[in-house]
């Protein structure tokens, strides 16, 4: 079955609030943003936990709709801190998943075709590194860097999904990302778009 079409909204803030009303118009902002958030879920846990934490992180947004800050008109940010707190509850799988990736150097996630194929060659040279470097890392500095660097979100949206200051996420960003590259012997192939257009 087709899902509705809501049409003259272009901003997430809008449609969570007609959606107070008018539930349905709350699949707008499952079909423009469960994507991201599966594959986010996915690099951080695996493809068979993403759906469950989708699903979660869908549900509780949805029930938390009412209190949602319309002066946020992307619900980007919000949404990945719902699905951060979900791959909390299931944090020990991802460490497993981690040691798992370090030692077989595969990563289950399947690459978009607008990723750049040179970072992806490069990284998969050093994809064991990164996992055990990853798996090293504690729990805010890995949902930190994983938020920058794999969903993409700016350092404002980071620190908002995190409930914590800027500054915070640029501190944790720097230690992770020390630390992963640690693991590769000095060389870093984690770089945030802020990064790259510096």
């Amino acid at each position: 079955m087709k899902k509705p079409v809501v049409l003259g909204l272009t901003d997430d803030a809008a449609l969570i609030e007609r959606s107070r009303t008018e539930p349905e118009a709350f699949a707008a902002i499952f079909d423009r943003h469960a994507t991201e958030i599966h594959r986010y879920a996915a690099r951080r846990l695996g493809a068979a936990l993403a759906e469950d934490v989708v699903g979660e992180t869908f549900l509780v947004a949805f029930r938390r709709r009412d209190s949602y800050d319309l002066a946020y008109r992307d619900a980007r940010p919000w949404l990945f801190g719902i699905a951060t707190n979900m791959i909390g509850r299931h944090r020990q799988a991802e460490v497993r998943f981690y040691r798992a990736l370090a030692r077989t150097g595969v990563d289950p996630v399947i690459e978009s075709p607008a990723d750049d194929v040179l970072t992806r060659v490069a990284a998969a040279s050093q994809r064991k590194a990164i996992a055990a470097g990853l798996a090293k890392l504690s729990a805010a500095d890995r949902n930190t860097v994983l938020l920058v660097d794999w969903a993409e979100l700016s350092y404002h949206e980071a620190a908002s999904a995190l409930g914590v200051p800027v500054g915070t996420v640029r501190s944790r960003l720097n230690r992770a990302r020390r630390k992963v590259r640690e693991a590769l012997g000095g060389i870093n192939p984690i770089l945030s778009a802020e990064e790259h257009d510096r």
